[in-house]
């Protein structure tokens, strides 16, 4: 008997209206990351949910967690789909770029929120340290990282929800949603050592780009994406005063006009 084909990833699909909008959550993130508000833009659009390999309820293979693996299998159950908007989160803001940089002709806009970009992988682990960063050093040491992922999963994972009071109760349980490999090989592979602002750039004019960021988001830095933002004329930045790492958690109404604003021309 033949091995079975490989599981794909898993997916939520709302609305069916003719302009497709894909939303890719950050690390640790899943559909529930989004699910709760979407509604507004399933009246009037698809609107697809994903969860990446090796977070929520997607295959988790023992694998790298490269920036082409997240890519190519994104790929797999989006070729289908015609012509997208790409939403991203932090990690999955990222993958979003690399997305839309592999397959132009599909992607006609991107929306980027809480993009982290360093630079590089030695300015990342630098920013990390600074102190800027609750806990930041520990997130430069692939040991620790690991062992953290591990004790969250297996023993204190039932505490989550009452830790992180500040993020929804179902976006706080699926943070255990994943295995210490593909949490740590997509924050090296992905978040240090992918260089989003050059592929970026090569995107050219074909693709809008909105960014949407908290001023105060202590993840990745706003500095940075200010500085980003203004190299191109096709590319907005809305700057959200007093936000931290999550726009759409804390902003959804905000965050979901900017992206109908984008996607059909209807000024928010």
């Amino acid at each position: 008997m033949g091995s079975k084909a490989p599981r794909p990833l898993y997916v939520e699909c709302y609305g069916d209206g003719e302009k497709t909008i894909v939303f890719i959550p950050g690390l640790g993130g899943t559909t529930r990351y989004w699910s709760h508000s979407i509604g507004p833009l399933a009246e009037r659009h698809r609107v697809v949910l994903v969860d990446l390999l090796g977070f929520g309820a997607s295959p988790k293979p023992w694998t790298r967690y490269s920036v082409e693996r997240h890519v190519s299998e994104l790929h797999a159950i989006l070729d289908s789909l015609g012509t997208i908007t790409l939403v991203g989160h932090s990690l999955g803001a990222l993958i979003a770029v690399a997305y839309a940089a592999r397959h132009r002709n599909q992607v006609e806009n991107l929306v980027l929120i809480g993009m982290p970009y360093f630079g590089s992988e030695e300015a990342a682990y630098r920013y990390m340290r600074s102190g800027k960063v609750k806990w930041g050093f520990l997130y430069t040491n692939v040991f620790l990282v690991m062992i953290t992922c591990i004790l969250t999963r297996r023993v204190f994972g039932w505490l989550l929800p009452y830790i992180r009071r500040d993020i929804p109760r179902e976006v706080a349980e699926d943070l255990v949603k994943h295995s210490w490999r593909s949490s740590t090989s997509s924050l090296w592979e992905v978040v240090y050592r992918y260089d989003a602002a050059d592929e970026l750039r090569q995107l050219g004019g074909r693709t809008q780009v909105l960014m949407i960021h908290g001023q105060d988001d202590d993840i990745a830095p706003f500095a940075a994406i200010k500085q980003l933002a203004g190299e191109q004329p096709r590319w907005t930045l809305i700057a959200l005063e007093g936000l931290d790492h999550h726009p759409f958690l804390r902003t959804p109404l905000t965050c979901l006009s900017q992206i109908e604003y984008l996607v059909s021309g209807d000024r928010p």
